[in-house]
């Protein structure tokens, strides 16, 4: 059984976090950030094709 004990320190998961990942890039300054609008497309997935009528088609509704 694993002995649970007191958790992590701040210094013990940067360092744990350091060992993972490397060191990080520098963060950007504020003036070279730009904002991303919640308007702008999601890029996880392609555009649909075709017409909405034959989506139903493809997707065996009616």
């Amino acid at each position: 059984m694993v002995d649970v004990g007191q958790p992590f320190t701040d210094d013990e998961y940067a360092f744990l976090r350091h060992a993972r990942f490397g060191e990080l890039p520098a963060a950007t300054p504020p003036e070279e950030r730009s904002a991303s609008a919640e308007t702008d497309p999601r890029r996880d997935r392609p555009e649909p094709a075709g017409e909405p009528q034959g989506w139903d088609l493809r997707h065996g509704g009616i």
